[in-house]
């Protein structure tokens, strides 16, 4: 057997036991290998720059045992994966880095993209606490995919996921929880991202704003280059809202669709349409839809969206929404910038257990029609 392909086999038979040898198992993988990390507490930061696998041959790189994941207690980051193409990262404990939890950009080189990043099955958590700390933070990445992640407690100015010119990806049943009134943002897609899908994503007092559709970005950040909006051709599907400041933040967006998801109890606003980059070409806010969601509050001052200057709210179209205030159910009707088509208001869901967090609705004919419960 020729000494690179004995390499590469025992690359994939034996787990690894120190960050050092992790880093030279993945250095010398080839395209369809897994490399794997032994259970125990790492202490430092993974880096790698550049690990190329190939498109249906992932280069994987896991703990041996999901039932018994590592945990990289990090210092300034846990995993830093720059120019990377065609790699997963799987179950692994993430906790502690003081900056990022597990950062993947592409280098810096705004017009060569990072492609085919995977990260499945990852808990992230204890990042920070304070400034600007991401527990994932995304920039310049194409054809991604964060699926079945838990990210718990984050930088005071950061976000769970944080997404920078990121485009065609999905975000998938991951599970992000902070404490009231801390974080910015659980979700957070800014910076010329398009085309991202963020699908039965479950949120608890993730952050200020739970999704922030857009945001504030330095021009030197867009990737490739500024293009008018800070957000285009977002989908949030299926996902469960619980708590937060606001539970949906359109922000110098270029259209974005909510729809089916649950949202219970936010502090103050269920929706908001900001504009906070203004600099000349950027389009203001527009074109947000809100279709099938069931929304539950239990302050009717919440259910009236926050409207800044300088967006487009009428363009927002709002459609077959359930808005239910348990306190104040007459007046359940919320003031949209838009007539809102087929909206059903002040009909008690009778949500099954709020108390220990399931939301189903029991009423009769409400779970098939609005709500998480209604996404299939």
């Amino acid at each position: 057997m020729p000494v690179t392909l004995l390499l590469s086999f025992l690359v994939m038979l034996q787990p690894v036991d120190s960050l050092e040898a992790l880093r030279h198992a993945v250095r010398s993988a080839a395209p369809g290998d897994r490399v794997t990390l032994a259970a125990g507490t790492y202490s430092g930061t993974l880096w790698l720059e550049a690990i190329k696998g190939a498109q249906g041959k992932p280069i994987v790189i896991a703990g041996a045992d999901p039932a018994d994941p590592p945990v990289i207690d990090g210092e300034a980051e846990c995993i830093h994966l720059s120019m990377c193409e065609w790699v997963s990262i799987e179950h692994m404990i993430l906790k502690s880095a003081t900056g990022n939890g597990l950062n993947v950009d592409d280098g810096g080189n705004l017009r060569e993209p990072a492609r085919g990043i995977e990260l499945r099955s990852l808990v992230v958590q204890d990042i920070g606490p304070d400034g600007n700390c991401d527990g994932i933070k995304l920039s310049g990445l194409r054809d991604f995919k964060v699926l079945e992640c838990t990210i718990e407690r984050w930088g005071g100015g950061g976000s769970g996921i944080d997404l920078v010119g990121c485009a065609e990806g999905v975000i998938e049943s991951c599970t992000l929880r902070h404490e009231a009134g801390k974080g910015a943002s659980g979700i957070q897609l800014k910076g010329g991202t398009h085309t991202v899908v963020v699908r039965r994503c479950h949120f608890e007092e993730a952050g200020q704003r739970a999704l922030n559709i857009g945001g504030s970005t330095g021009l030197s950040f867009f990737r490739p280059e500024p293009r008018g909006f800070e957000a285009r051709a977002i989908a949030v599907e299926g996902c469960t809202i619980i708590g937060s400041d606001a539970a949906v933040a359109f922000v110098g967006v270029d259209g974005a669709r909510v729809e089916r998801n649950t949202i219970y109890n936010p502090r103050r606003w269920v929706l908001r349409i900001l504009q906070e980059t203004r600099q000349e070409g950027f389009v203001p806010s527009r074109g947000g839809v809100l279709s099938a969601n069931l929304v539950v509050v239990d302050d009717v001052r919440v259910l009236h969206p926050n409207i800044g200057d300088g967006t487009d709210p009428a363009s927002f179209v709002f459609e077959r929404n359930f808005w239910y205030c348990a306190t104040d159910a007459k007046h359940s009707t919320p003031r949209l910038p838009s007539p809102e088509i087929e909206g059903v208001y002040g009909q008690d869901p009778k949500l099954a257990d709020p108390s220990r967090g399931d939301l189903r609705p029991q009423a009769p004919g409400v779970a098939e029609r609005v709500g998480a419960a209604s996404f299939r």
